[in-house]
C-alpha cells in the first residue's frame, strides 16, 4: 500500500468520510551546495522516494483539524484551531508546520473557500531528524493539499523572476508578485509555493531556512538533480543516474538529531549577512573565488571562515554540474569530500557522528563523501561503487558500533519525482 493509499484509508477510518484528495511531497538529498541558498548562491538537490502524504477534505466551521500518523502506528491529533486565529506563536510542536502553511496561504489570500476549514491527515515515511527535509515535505504537501481544496491551479514553473529567490529578513520580501496572483485568482507557480513555505518556516515555525528544501521537494524530477541559481531563480534539471556508471549514492542517517530552529544555523546565517554588509555586496554570492583573498582581508577573523566556505562551495557546485553534464559522474567524488571538509572546518556545522560516517566511508573505498543538510546531526552521503556498497556500509556500521553509538540507517538514494497530487 502506498503512502497516499494509507493516508486515504486512515482519513476514512478517523474522519468517517473519504478525503477530497491526497497530495504528497518528497524528502530530499542535497548532492552539494550547503548553506549557499540563503547567500543567493547555487544548490544541487534531488528528491528521495520517501514521501509525506496529506489526505484532505474541506470543513464548514472555519476550523483546521490536523492528525499525524506516527511510524509505530499510533496517531496524534493537534488541538483544532480557527484558521482566522492562526498567527506566529499560536501553535507549537509538529502542528506548527501545517498550521504555518495555512497561515501564509490565508495571508496571501490563496485559500478562498478553504477559510471555512479543513481536515488534514498526515502519513509519511521521510525519516525525521535525519537532515532529509521531512518538515519541508510536510509543508509542501500541506500547501498543495490546501490549494487543491481551494481549487487553485499550481503550475510547474520554478522561475521566480529577476528580483531573486533568497530570503529577506522576514522570508517574505520576494513574495509580492505571488501575493497579487493569489489575490486576483490567477495561477500559482511552484516557485510561489516554495516562497510561501519558506515564510511559514521562517516566521511561523521560527527556523531561518533558505529556499533549497522547498524548491527541491516541489520541483525535482526522476533521475535528475535540480541545479538552482537561487538569486535569479533559474532552474535546470541535470541528469544524475549513478547506477548507469556502476555507482550508488549511499545515504547514512547517523540518527544524531538536529533542529534548525534551535541549532547554530541562524547564527551562521546572520554572520553571512553581516559579512556581506561589511563587504558592501547584496550577498556572499557576489564574492568570487578570484576576489576571495581581498574580501577576507577586509573582514574580522570571526567571519572569514563563513565566507571561505560559501564562496568555495558555490564554485564546487558549478564544477560538479559541469562534470555531470559531461557524464563524468565518478569525478565529482573529491568535490563532495572537499565540501565536507569545508563544512567541518570552516562553517563548523558537522558533528562527531557525521565526521565518523564520512571518514569510515572513505576509508572503505567511497569515491567521495560529505554531510548533507544544515548540519549539527542528520545524514551523510557517500558516492560508492556498486560492488563496494556493502563493504562501505559494513565499515560505517562497524565504526559506529565501536563507539557504542546507535547503528546508522543506510539506504541507496534514487533521484525521484517531486510533489504532486496522488489521488
Amino acid at each position: 500500500m502506498t503512502g497516499a493509499e494509507r493516508a486515504e484509508e486512515i482519513f476514512l477510518r478517523l474522519r468517517g468520510r473519504a478525503p477530497a484528495g491526497v497530495w504528497s511531497a518528497p524528502g530530499r538529498v542535497n548532492l552539494i551546495g550547503e548553506h549557499t541558498d540563503y547567500n543567493d548562491g547555487f544548490v544541487l538537490p534531488f528528491a528521495l522516494p520517501y514521501r509525506t502524504a496529506v489526505a484532505a477534505a474541506p470543513r464548514t466551521d472555519g476550523t483546521l483539524w490536523v492528525t499525524t500518523m506516527h511510524t509505530n502506528g499510533t496517531h496524534e491529533h493537534a488541538e483544532p484551531i480557527e484558521i482566522a486565529d492562526l498567527r506566529p506563536g499560536a501553535v507549537t510542536g509538529w502542528a506548527a508546520y501545517p498550521c504555518g502553511v495555512a497561515w501564509v496561504l490565508r495571508e496571501r489570500d490563496a485559500l478562498g473557500a478553504v477559510t471555512m476549514g479543513a481536515d488534514l491527515v498526515i502519513v509519511g515515511d521521510v525519516p525525521a531528524g535525519a537532515g532529509l527535509s521531512s518538515s519541508h515535505a510536510l509543508e509542501c504537501a500541506t500547501a498543495l493539499a490546501l490549494l487543491g481544496l481551494a481549487g487553485r491551479e499550481v503550475t510547474d514553473d520554478l522561475s521566480v523572476g529577476g528580483d531573486g529567490a533568497s530570503a529577506g529578513g522576514d522570508g517574505s520580501a520576494r513574495g509580492d508578485d505571488a501575493t497579487g496572483n493569489a489575490a486576483s485568482g490567477g495561477t500559482i507557480s511552484r516557485a510561489d509555493v516554495a516562497r510561501w513555505v519558506q515564510r511559514a518556516e521562517n516566521d511561523f515555525v521560527g527556523a531561518p531556512t533558505g529556499l533549497l528544501d522547498q524548491t527541491a521537494s516541489l520541483g525535482c524530477v526522476e533521475a535528475h538533480v535540480l541545479f538552482l541559481d537561487v538569486r535569479s531563480g533559474d532552474a535546470r534539471q541535470v541528469r544524475f543516474d549513478p547506477s548507469g556508471h556502476d555507482l550508488e549514492l549511499l545515504v547514512i542517517d547517523t540518527r544524531a538529531s538536529h533542529s534548525h530552529a534551535t541549532s547554530g544555523y541562524g547564527q551562521r546565517r546572520r554572520g553571512c549577512e553581516e559579512a556581506a554588509a561589511l563587504l558592501g555586496v547584496p550577498a556572499l554570492r557576489d564574492v568570487t573565488v578570484a576576489g576571495l583573498g581581498g574580501a577576507l582581508a577586509r573582514l574580522p577573523e570571526r567571519l572569514r571562515p563563513l565566507v571561505r566556505h560559501v564562496v568555495t562551495e558555490n564554485d564546487r557546485v558549478l564544477r560538479v554540474v559541469r562534470l555531470l553534464m559531461a557524464g563524468r559522474v565518478a569525478e565529482i567524488g573529491p568535490l563532495l569530500t572537499a565540501s565536507h571538509v569545508s563544512l567541518r572546518d570552516e562553517y563548523q556545522v558537522s558533528c562527531p557522528e557525521l565526521d565518523l560516517a564520512v571518514d569510515a566511508a572513505r576509508g572503505a573505498g567511497a569515491v567521495g563523501a560529505r554531510m548533507t543538510g544544515g548540519g549539527f546531526g542528520g545524514s551523510a552521503i557517500a558516492l560508492v561503487s556498486r560492488a563496494g556498497r556493502d563493504a562501505v556500509g559494513a565499515a560505517v556500521t562497524s565504526a559506529f558500533a565501536a563507539r557504542s553509538w546507535p547503528a546508522p540507517r543506510l539506504f541507496t538514494a534514487v533521484p525521484s519525482a517531486g510533489a504532486g497530487r496522488d489521488r
